[in-house]
């Protein structure tokens, strides 16, 4: 790496902190509050980026005023978020924004901001909330601060959807925030049955029958086919036997077979993955993944009672009792509202209708209601949402919909990203504060200002917002790293050295498709980290739902009688389109339709896994 390329963690300190709301009501004025918070600054000669995150451990808050004073007088803000700011002198206050002003036991929030120093940028240690000095246990309020706070500074311009926006806005780094933690497991074996935070933590992965004999078959394959993948039901026929597609075995066969393999495996509990996929209009804004059932032919009353209920029943077969099962809802559904409604008709109808509001509902109403069934939401990825205009709206919009429940946010035990895509878990060698030659890897074509440069910064920093917004402390995240360990020979083996942004970051990105916004077969992809549970704070697992070697759609048009059309994206010879900057779709040649077996995928995932296949 460059010289001028600086990296460096300057400060850290974990401060506790009495706390209170920002305004003072009868309840706030009443709790008893403590609080933690994390200060982190990475810098460059001149400039830094500060991160704060800020862990209620105290009663339930309605608001917080944070404030604190810079040691060195040349220490200033320029640029704050997720808070308003404002600086006098050495004094910083931050008061919360609408979003992240509550804070439940256990919750926390993060905010940042960008600034300039001169001779020295030591870490300021004075943390107050509303006048209340940092001192770790419970305190009573001081009244509330009359400073003002500074207006937000208005989000960057919005983006295409799943790809990159065109308008530059003025750099800043985003905070790589910290997650607040998942609930710690059980320390002691749950009775069979019982609802538990994390429901892979302890226990075995179903192997699909269906799945495992396709991976047998392929010279290799049996490194790999004893791995759980999800079972995905695309259709109101995947629910019975016989389904075409990859899938022979219906839902109530898998669900017999798990009771099998859980009685094989001992006394570890056995997790089984079931993915929730067929919305009226489905991936309205894809051709490939187009489903069945349609707004305008009563498709959401069909989805309710021809598909949910029909699986809800299954699942609460007290014979399946013992099982966790773990429900991936409806993927690219809830995403295509906040960015692809102007775009496409379909995607319109949906929103208008309400047809994938109420289908999540009702989903969610049906499946948490079975104690032994878990809940994850879809949430994209970080090339879809990673942007402030589709970022805090997705927050909002899962908010929206969890209080819309019966169970209201406590219906969803987690969110998933990256499903069936390609974006890597970490990009090891550079992070979305780092800086090339006086200039934020933001401001590459490849990053395009994106606040996120790969799923797990993005997975914690989207629990954080959640748990923000009001979801438990428990709520936890998945990663789907079936298909994104992109190794082989084209991995790079450390950070580039060039002083060009784009020619760091393009030399530097393990992820190596041609643009981030290409999502079909992708040419050069390999299976990533194997599936196993608690990997990092805030995450449930990483998991394999897109069970490798199943095509994403097909590369040329192909009559079927699933409901699966042709999209240009899984064409090789596609030229692209201002989805993804106009750019090739990287696609592989000879695939079928999605869901069905794609011998020449597996090959290659097998070959460019990462960490490699033993």
């Amino acid at each position: 790496m460059s010289s001028t390329v600086r990296r460096g963690l300057v400060a850290a300190a974990v401060l506790a902190l009495g706390s209170t709301a920002a305004v003072a009501t009868a309840t706030s004025a009443s709790a008893a509050v403590s609080c933690k918070v994390t200060y982190s600054a990475s810098e460059w000669q001149g400039g830094m980026s500060a991160n704060l995150t800020i862990q209620n451990l105290g009663d339930a808050l309605n608001g917080w005023t944070l404030a604190f004073t810079f040691p060195n007088s040349s220490q200033k803000v320029s640029q704050g978020w997720s808070g308003n700011w404002s600086q006098s002198g050495s004094n910083v206050t931050v008061t919360a924004m609408d979003w992240n002003k509550s804070l439940s036991t256990g919750g926390s929030t993060s905010i940042g901001f960008n600034g300039t120093w001169s001779g020295s940028n030591p870490a300021p240690t004075d943390f107050k909330i509303n006048g209340v000095s940092c001192n770790g246990t419970p305190q009573s309020p001081s009244p509330s601060p009359s400073a003002s706070p500074s207006p937000r500074v208005s989000p960057s311009a919005s983006p295409s959807p799943r790809v990159s926006p065109s308008a530059s806005p003025s750099p800043r780094v985003s905070p790589s925030a910290s997650p607040s933690p998942s609930a710690s497991p059980s320390s002691s074996p749950q009775p069979p049955g019982t609802h538990v935070d994390n429901p892979y933590s302890g226990a075995t992965g179903y192997v699909n029958p269906d799945w495992s004999a396709s991976a047998k078959s392929e010279p290799g394959g049996s490194r790999v086919a004893n791995i759980s993948t999800a079972v995905w039901l695309d259709r109101i026929a995947a629910i019975s036997s016989g389904s075409a597609g990859n899938n022979s075995m219906g839902l109530r066969d898998h669900l017999d077979e798990a009771v099998a393999q859980d009685a094989a495996n001992g006394s570890a509990p056995l997790t089984i993955q079931v993915v929730i996929y067929d919305l009226p209009n489905r991936d309205c804004s894809a051709l490939a993944s187009n489903g069945e059932l349609k707004i305008a032919q009563n498709g959401l009353a069909r989805y309710k009672s021809e598909y949910i209920d029909v699986i809800a029943g299954i699942m609460a077969d007290s014979k399946y009792s013992n099982l966790r099962i773990v429900t991936v809802i409806e993927p690219d559904s809830l995403p295509n509202l906040i960015t692809n409604v102007n775009a496409f008709q379909a995607c319109q109808e949906a929103q208008s209708s309400g047809a994938y509001v109420q289908g999540v509902q009702y989903a969610l109403n049906k499946l948490h209601a079975i104690k032994n069934v878990y809940t994850y939401v879809d949430a994209a990825h970080h090339a879809w949402l990673g942007w402030d205009n589709n970022f805090q709206p997705m927050v909002n919009l899962f908010y929206q919909v969890a209080t819309g429940t019966t169970a209201g946010v406590n219906s969803i035990d987690g969110f998933i990203v990256n499903t069936a895509n390609f974006g890597a878990t970490v990009e090891p060698y550079f992070t979305i504060n780092t800086m090339v030659n006086g200039q934020s890897v933001r401001q590459s074509h490849w990053v395009d200002w994106n606040w996120y440069v790969d799923e797990q910064s993005f997975s914690v920093a989207l629990r954080n917002a959640l748990v923000a917004k009001g979801f438990p402390n428990t709520l936890g995240m998945l990663i789907d790293t079936s298909r994104n360990g992109w190794g082989g020979s084209a991995r790079p083996s450390g950070a580039s050295t060039s002083t060009n942004v784009d020619t760091f970051v393009n030399e530097s990105r393990v992820d190596r498709r041609i643009h981030a916004g290409n999502w079909c077969n992708q040419s050069g992809a390999g299976m990533g980290e194997r599936p196993r549970a608690n990997p990092a704070a805030g995450l449930d697992a990483y998991v394999w739902i897109k069970p490798p070697g199943e095509s994403d759609g097909s590369s040329s048009a192909i009559d079927n009688d699933e409901g699966k059309g042709f999209d240009r994206m899984c064409d090789p010879t596609y030229g692209g389109n201002s989805l993804n900057g106009n750019n090739p779709s990287g696609a592989l040649a000879g695939a079928p339709v999605s869901g069905h077996w794609f011998s020449a995928q597996f090959q290659q995932l097998m070959q460019n896994a990462y960490p490699p296949l033993s």
